[in-house]
Parts: C-alpha cells; sequence; structure tokens
C-alpha cells in the first residue's frame, strides 16, 4: 500500500484534474460527502465542485493554499476500490480529517495497471481551524504502517538484511539499494541511519556495512546482455519514468537516477535476478540512455558532430574522430558509412574524402620528414595532393636514430662495396631523391640521407663482382638478364615494381583506414 500526499492549491486543481479524467472515462467518482448544496442539485460540474469548497475553506481565510490532495494504491490488484475506499476512511480519521461535516470527493482511476484512487478535501476543519500538518509526511507513513499491522523498525531491519544479500561495492551503491526500497540513507561520523517516511528507523554501523563490499558487482556476460537491453527499450520508449518503469516490469532491473529530476547526473541500476548493483555508467552512459530521440536524429547530431570536428581540426583522422564519436555516441566512421550499432547512414563525401585525405598525412607525417625534399616524395607515395598540410619535423625520431645505427653497422662491417641484397635484408631500399641518396624504410618509417649523415655514397655503385654476387645471390632466382638494377635504373621508372621497391605494393586504402597505420 502506498499513500502518496500531493501538491496543495490555492483554486483546488485536483478537482479539474479528476474531472477530466471522468470526462475520458479513465475515473469515476466513487464518494462525495458533506456536499450538501450540491447534492442538493442531483448532477454538478466541476465548477460546482471548486465554488463548494473555496466557499467551505474560506472559514479560515489564513489558509492561502486550502486543498489536501492524495492518492492511495496497491500492487496490482491485490487491493479492490472498496477495499481501498475503507482503508482511506481510517487513515483520514487518524490525520484529522475524518471529523463529520468535513466535505470530501473520492475518484477512482482506471488508467493504470494497479489499483488507485484519489482523494479531494480542504485543510478547514468543519469549525474553522486549520487541521495539523505538522511533520505530516512522517506522520502519514506512520499511520500507513500502523494500520497495514507493520512494524517500521522491525520491516526497515528486515529490509536492510534483505539489501545486506544484495552484491554491491560502496556505500553509494547500498543507499541506491535502500532506495529502490523506499527508504533514505545518510552517514555521519561512521554511522548510517535509514529513514523512512522522514522519520530514522534504523541505525547501522558504516564498518558492517562495508564488510559486505565486492569488487566486482557483474560479469561481461550480463554487462553485455544490459547494454543490449538498454539500447532497446531506450527507443521504444519515450521518457525516463517510461523506461524505468518497463525495465522493472519486464526484466526485474530497477534504475535510482541521483541529481535533478529533471536532468540527473548519474544512476545506479539495482539487478533484481542477479541481486547486484551495477554503476550505470559502466554500462550504458547516462546521456546515451536519456537520449529519447529517434535515429535519424541521433545520425544527424552525429554528421553535425563530424562537421564542427572537421572545422576544429582540419587534420583529424578517422582513428581520433572515431575516439570522439564512441565515447558520445557509441558511434564511428567507417568506409564512408556513420555506424551506430547495426544501423547506418551515409556520411557526406566531402567530409570523407578530407578524413581519408587526413589518414594518408598521418601517414607520412610518421616519417617525420625533415625537409621538403622528403616531404614532397612522401606525398607522392602516400597520394598526398596537400603537402603544404605536411608538418616539416626538424627532430628526428627514436626510430630514426635506431635504423642509423643499423645502417652505420652495415658500413661498417665491410670495407667494399655494398650490395643491394645485404641492405634489402636488413629493410633499406635506396632512393635518389632531387640528387641526394636515401636509406628508405617503409616498416620502420625512416628516410635517411646519406651524405648528411657522412655515409661513403660511392660504395653504393653495386659495380660487378662475380665473387661476392655469387655469396650475396646464392638464394635469389632471378629471370634471365635480369640482373642487378643500379640506382638510377629504380629513380628513373623504367622498373615495372617501382612501389614494390620502396616495399608498397600500391594499397592506398590500407592507409586510409589505418590498417596499415601503427601507433
Amino acid at each position: 500500500m502506498i499513500a502518496t500526499i500531493l501538491p496543495s492549491s490555492t483554486c483546488f486543481h485536483a478537482v479539474g484534474y479528476n474531472e477530466r479524467k471522468v470526462a475520458k472515462g479513465s475515473a469515476h467518482l466513487l464518494e462525495m460527502k458533506n456536499f450538501d448544496a450540491v447534492e442538493m442539485l442531483g448532477h454538478h460540474t466541476p465548477d460546482d465542485l471548486v465554488a463548494y469548497l473555496e466557499n467551505y475553506s474560506s472559514k479560515n481565510p489564513r489558509i492561502k493554499k486550502a486543498q489536501f490532495h492524495m492518492a492511495f494504491s496497491c500492487r496490482g490488484h491485490e487491493k479492490t476500490e472498496q477495499e481501498l475506499l475503507d482503508f482511506a476512511h481510517e487513515y483520514l480519521r487518524e490525520m484529522g480529517y475524518g471529523e463529520e461535516g468535513q466535505p470530501l470527493l473520492v475518484y477512482g482511476h482506471t488508467d493504470t495497471d494497479n489499483t488507485h484512487i484519489h482523494i479531494i478535501t480542504s485543510r478547514v476543519a468543519p469549525d474553522g481551524r486549520k487541521i495539523d500538518h505538522n511533520h505530516e509526511r512522517v506522520r502519514s507513513q506512520r499511520v500507513v504502517e500502523r494500520l497495514l499491522g507493520n512494524d517500521i523498525n522491525e520491516k526497515a531491519h528486515r529490509d536492510m538484511e534483505e539489501a545486506l544479500s544484495y552484491k554491491f561495492a560502496s556505500i553509494t551503491q547500498f543507499k541506491a539499494l535502500m532506495n529502490s526500497l523506499g527508504y533514505e540513507c545518510y552517514d555521519n561520523e561512521g554511522v548510517v541511519s535509514i529513514k523512512r517516511g522522514g522519520a530514522v528507523c534504523l541505525k547501522i554501523p558504516l564498518e558492517e556495512i562495508s564488510s559486505h563490499y565486492r569488487s566486482t558487482t557483474f560479469d561481461r556476460q550480463r554487462r553485455r546482455q544490459l547494454r543490449a537491453i538498454f539500447a532497446k527499450y531506450r527507443d521504444l520508449t519515450a521518457n525516463k519514468k517510461e523506461l524505468a518503469d518497463e525495465l522493472k516490469r519486464k526484466f526485474g532491473i530497477e534504475l535510482v537516477f541521483f541529481g535533478k529530476k529533471d536532468s540527473p547526473y548519474g544512476y545506479m541500476i539495482i539487478d533484481h535476478n542477479k541481486k547486484a548493483v551495477i554503476n550505470g555508467g559502466k554500462i550504458y552512459p547516462i546521456k546515451e540512455l536519456l537520449d529519447f530521440a529517434t535515429p535519424d536524429e541521433r545520425f544527424a547530431r552525429i554528421d553535425s558532430q563530424i562537421d564542427a570536428q572537421l572545422a576544429n581540426d582540419p587534420k583529424i583522422t578517422i582513428g581520433e574522430l572515431n575516439d570522439i564519436l564512441s565515447r558520445q555516441y557509441k558511434a564511428y566512421v567507417k568506409q564512408g558509412q556513420i555506424w551506430r550499432g547495426r544501423d547506418s547512414r551515409p556520411l557526406r563525401s566531402h567530409m570523407w574524402e578530407a578524413l581519408r585525405r587526413n589518414n594518408r598525412i598521418q601517414w607520412v607525417e610518421s616519417f617525420a620528414p625533415a625537409t621538403e625534399a622528403e616531404r614532397d616524395f612522401l606525398c607522392s607515395i602516400g597520394k598526398v595532393t596537400v603537402p603544404h598540410m605536411v608538418e616539416i619535423n626538424g627532430t628526428r625520431t627514436t626510430q630514426y636514430n635506431n635504423r642509423l645505427s643499423d645502417l652505420r653497422s652495415i658500413f661498417d662491417s665491410s670495407t667494399g662495396y655494398i650490395h643491394r641484397q645485404t641492405l634489402r635484408s636488413a629493410g633499406f631500399t635506396i632512393r635518389d631523391i632531387e640528387g641526394e641518396m636515401y636509406a628508405f624504410d617503409m616498416k620502420a618509417r625512416v628516410l635517411i640521407n646519406l651524405e648528411n649523415e657522412g655515409f661513403d655514397i660511392r660504395r653504393l655503385q653495386f659495380v660487378k663482382n662475380p665473387v661476392e654476387d655469387k655469396k650475396q645471390n646464392a638464394a635469389v632466382r632471378r629471370k634471365p638478364g635480369s640482373g642487378i638494377r643500379k640506382p638510377h635504373d629504380v629513380e628513373s621508372g623504367q622498373g615495372q615494381n617501382r612501389e614494390w621497391e620502396v616495399g608498397y605494393k600500391g594499397d592506398y586504402d590500407r592507409i586510409d583506414d589505418e590498417s596499415s597505420i601503427k601507433r
């Protein structure tokens, strides 16, 4: 049984609320008492009822908000309207509203899954005095418990024992659990006080509660299940209350929100089936959970966010953008589409092209080019048509220094010519870039200017030496007459596999979608 005291009013607006429901067929007048003048008419309008209550309440003009409005409801239909009405009469007498001559309106509502009634009367007693309203909600709770034959302290103890049987990891989660059972909790100086109806009914040492903490309150499989449930029913409901009611009714999942009613900052999940309390933010961000927009509206927001991110950072990559979209919308961009769950929408072509370009720019910048010549060469390999957007970096990377050391070891290990197969085995290809010789390592993202680093490039002429050629190329099969090309042959473009010469096979989409870029 739940008794809810509803807001007071200066104009008895509760009459209009209930009469409108009567007109719609979702409510009916169960009882009307002590409306003598109205009852004599044989029929009434809402204005007649309001006028009578206002005239009656004028006995005490000091009471500005004379309306007393409350509702009684039960779980499902375990009680009939008549049983609720009988209970309400007892309750009103206990609360001071049951004196002879007190006007009373009782409406039965049929628009929910619970049997419930609404009661309207005045806070003015028949003799003109104000009916006592001090600690009204606390007294109301005690009266309800007493009429139900419940010992509130004993019930609080039973509910607390039930709560301690759940899995929870903090005092905040324990408070959320007690809140779902209809209690308020606060802790002070190591003692947790449990309140119901505004009155403290139980105190327990914080240490006793903390001894029940568990580091893990849910498993990964349940986490995936909850995410799927929340995603589905968020899209099938219209507001926070409807979502919470649906989850509780169908799955035994209760949501306890923190903060303002219309803009909570967080929530806890009470999973009654698994007897566990879970931090809601670890399952579904509250911003996403309470986003009741249509799928098209959500995709429109994501599209606008992508546009804004590109405007703010013209070089943002697909990976960087997806990090943002994942956090804010559980979405990502791939192959020209915006994906959210299993649903997708096309991304505007100019934005997709900008993102692909930025991935290629990132690939070029991963080599940390130190000169315009290096930059332009890399841009030609990576198909970057806007080299001015590529940053030239004068600081050499650790990877560069490591590969430079490897190259020196190759040169220092012999005194004669350095053969191409030796360099290739070490991951290097030699390229002539605008008249300067470079050692190029695609995998390590390194370009080394050999002359600037003090290497003797004359040792790279690859002059025929039958003895050394036999040793270097014993395991290498070649077509008849293929030979070993000189560096200028590679640069001249006469080879059939120029891009293969630098270790790249031309699958530029791998650069676009970051599949070939290791961060």
